[in-house]
């Protein structure tokens, strides 16, 4: 018995172990590269949601005015009593009209009538410009999803190497305390005087509290990447540093020439013209009638005994069609027209002004990226420059060729340099970003 319990418990924990094990791919990722949190944040990003429902709110708000187009059936019913019978005047045998009670004392009907819109503007309205509409609610989310991608991958790059500037940082203090225990085991000997191990300890100080500040900005960093995917805060967030895969997202094609309907900015300005064209026509319809058919049947049930009142019925019923003509509103319709043309008029300077804009933003985003990678490649070879430095100078001063002071410098230059790479990586990246943007070249 005992046996079998045993047995059953492992396979409840393996099951709960499976069960864990494929939901969490969708709630944490583990070792997370810039597009495995893009796609992420473009699933669980509220503001992507929010774009989603919206759409969902404008479907059913086109088929809601649609719904206009299909027959209208409505039914009423009414049931009266009558306390008092209603008078009526009707000519007695000498001519003279006298009172007289009329009716009977219980009355009831139902009404059952229909209508089809013919012609009516705003369901005319409604079935044209719902492709547009709809598109337009798309166009919204794509624009969001773009802002997302460019949100989350520049605040990717920024935790990433302000990670690295943290491991940077902690090789250099490896490296001062054992050049402070060297500068120290020195002066013990004899060799040099405090000066030299006192200024280790200043360097070794001043890089401690640089590595402090850098790790509380991690932090941060790291709340609000988690904050742009839409992740859950309790979770951690490890994201993947590769060197050689960061150095190949560096190069961009800066030859390329700005096509504005590649903007989604554009797109969604070319839809609201087609719109306030729209919008226009809808305006000019005014002088139109309103046309539709109607009919009706409504059943008639009359008795003096409430309970025999559905006893017998009597009908009526029509058939028509109903048009409602505009004649004078106070030059309203013509007030609406203008307001409509020149709405449409402005939105065509919209267009021009979106363009210049467009313009502008490649021309400043390209300029950016060239200067940043000039300055990344000229920090790149800084690098390297002086690390020899460094290595050659302490090889010197173990020989007792140069002074401490000079190894101090080149360890100070050496980090200098290495923050200064890191920080020009992440301002390539992020400028190569701004000009894809431009360009409308996002992916996602």
């Amino acid at each position: 018995m005992n046996l079998k319990v045993s047995l059953f418990t492992i396979a409840l924990l393996i099951m709960n172990a499976a069960a864990h094990a494929q939901q969490l791919p969708d709630t944490v990722l583990e070792n997370a590269s810039l597009p495995q949190c893009v796609q992420y944040a473009l699933k669980h990003q509220p503001s992507v949601q929010q774009a989603a429902l919206d759409e969902q709110v404008v479907e059913n708000t086109i088929k809601s005015r649609l719904a206009d187009w299909y027959p209208q059936i409505n039914m009423g019913y009414n049931l009266q009593h009558y306390i008092q019978l209603p008078t009526s005047f009707l000519p007695n045998a000498s001519g003279t009209k006298v009172p007289v009670k009329t009716g009977v004392k219980n009355t009831s009907g139902f009404q059952f009538s229909g209508s089809q819109n013919i012609f009516n503007r705003d369901v005319l309205l409604a079935s044209r410009t719902a492709t547009d509409v709809r598109l337009q609610a798309q166009q919204h989310t794509v624009n969001t999803k773009i802002d997302i991608v460019v949100m989350v991958s520049k605040a990717y790059y920024d935790l990433l190497l302000t990670q690295q500037q943290v491991k940077v940082l902690d090789e250099n203090i490896i490296r001062l305390k054992r050049s402070l225990q060297d500068a120290y085991n020195q002066y013990k000997g004899g060799i040099v005087d405090k000066i030299d191990y006192k200024r280790a300890q200043i360097s070794l100080n001043n890089t401690t509290a640089d590595r402090k500040r850098v790790a509380e900005s991690v932090v941060a960093k790291d709340a609000y990447l988690k904050q742009l995917m839409g992740y859950p805060v309790s979770h951690p967030l490890t994201v993947v540093y590769d060197s050689l895969q960061m150095e190949k997202e560096v190069p961009a094609d800066t030859l390329q020439q700005v096509q504005f309907n590649k903007r989604v900015e554009y797109q969604l300005l070319q839809t609201q013209q087609r719109l306030l064209q729209s919008e226009l026509r809808y305006n000019k319809w005014s002088y139109l009638p309103n046309i539709s058919a109607i009919g009706s049947y409504n059943p008639t049930f009359l008795n003096d005994r409430f309970s025999n009142l559905y006893n017998n019925a009597y009908p009526n019923s029509f058939i028509g069609l109903q048009l409602a003509v505009p004649i004078f509103q106070g030059g309203k319709r013509i007030r609406d027209i203008r307001v409509a043309e020149l709405q449409v008029r402005r939105s065509q300077w919209d267009m021009v002004a979106l363009t210049d804009q467009i313009n502008t933003e490649y021309m400043q985003a390209l300029t950016t990226y060239k200067g940043n990678l000039a300055e990344l490649n000229a920090l790149r070879e800084n690098l390297a420059l002086a690390a020899d430095v460094y290595n050659t100078l302490q090889l010197q001063y173990n020989s007792g060729i140069k002074t401490y002071l000079d190894v101090i410098i080149a360890e100070t230059d050496l980090r200098a340099a290495q923050l200064n790479y890191l920080n020009a990586l992440n301002q390539t990246l992020s400028s190569k970003l701004d000009m894809e943007r431009a360009l409308g070249t996002i992916q996602y």
